[in-house]
């Protein structure tokens, strides 16, 4: 399995970071810029920021079901974990169910801590089956770089957040032929509902659940019923790792 991921920082621990569905790892760039520039201190050892399978610069995979994404995941990052270093996973969105996933220990890891934000909880019939309608279509062509890229932040729901010239923007897209196209594998929607409250109650660590304050896509009372003490991360929308990565260290510090 063939998994992009970029890496910093230095020290026994290391803090995987999993970006959500339709995106890539380029999202915790903001985070990181803030980990070795700003004042929080939440986090002070090694980090990795992979692309999930069948985004970005990683491969595509015949599946896309939560636990084959862990196992992916997790072969990827076993031969980066230190004998004594404490292993924090934090997951946005898709990145935080897979981060649930890794909690349960069945993929041949055990977290220390599990930090995810922005999970959407409710999920209705004609949701499900408009992802998977989506995983059948085949990726659209764009003539320019600039309109792929313009698309790609659009879908990954960073539009107000970053321009076309951003880190975050970056591996968003990939060139096919005369055009381009978003670099995510169009299949990778068929993730189907996830199995939340089985996922938090197979838990071996700690785990904690946020949302950015105006984020659309899941209420705090939806988080609180999986996460009695789930935070709320201030006026920000659902890509809150993007729009105030000092809250979201600082959310993890608290529990350091």
């Amino acid at each position: 399995m063939d998994i992009y991921m970029e890496q910093g920082g230095e020290g026994p621990d290391l803090l995987l970071m999993l970006h959500g569905m339709g995106a890539t790892g380029a999202v915790w760039s903001p985070l990181c810029a803030e980990m070795h520039t700003g004042t929080s201190a939440g986090w002070q050892g090694r980090w990795l920021a992979p692309d999930l399978p069948g985004h970005g610069r990683s491969a595509a995979q015949d599946s896309y079901a939560i636990g084959q994404h862990a196992a992916s995941v997790a072969r990827a990052v076993l031969p980066h974990i230190q004998p004594g270093g404490r292993l924090v996973v934090l997951g946005h969105s898709l990145g935080g169910v897979i981060a649930l996933a890794l909690a349960t220990g069945w993929f041949g890891l055990v977290p220390h801590r599990v930090f995810a934000a922005g999970i959407k909880i409710a999920w209705s019939d004609e949701e499900v089956q408009r992802m998977d309608s989506l995983a059948l279509q085949p990726a659209k062509l764009f003539p320019t770089e600039t309109q792929a890229q313009e698309r790609y932040l659009k879908v990954s729901g960073l539009a107000a957040v970053a321009g076309t010239a951003s880190a975050v923007a970056a591996r968003g897209v990939a060139r096919e032929g005369d055009g381009w196209r978003l670099a995510m594998d169009p299949r990778a929607n068929a993730v189907g509902k996830p199995p939340l409250s089985e996922l938090m109650a197979l838990a071996r660590c700690p785990v904690h659940l946020a949302r950015g304050g105006n984020d659309a896509m899941v209420t705090l009372e939806q988080t609180r019923s999986l996460d009695a003490d789930a935070r709320d991360l201030g006026p920000h929308g659902h890509n809150v790792m993007v729009e105030a990565p000092a809250q979201v260290l600082d959310w993890m510090a608290s529990f350091s």
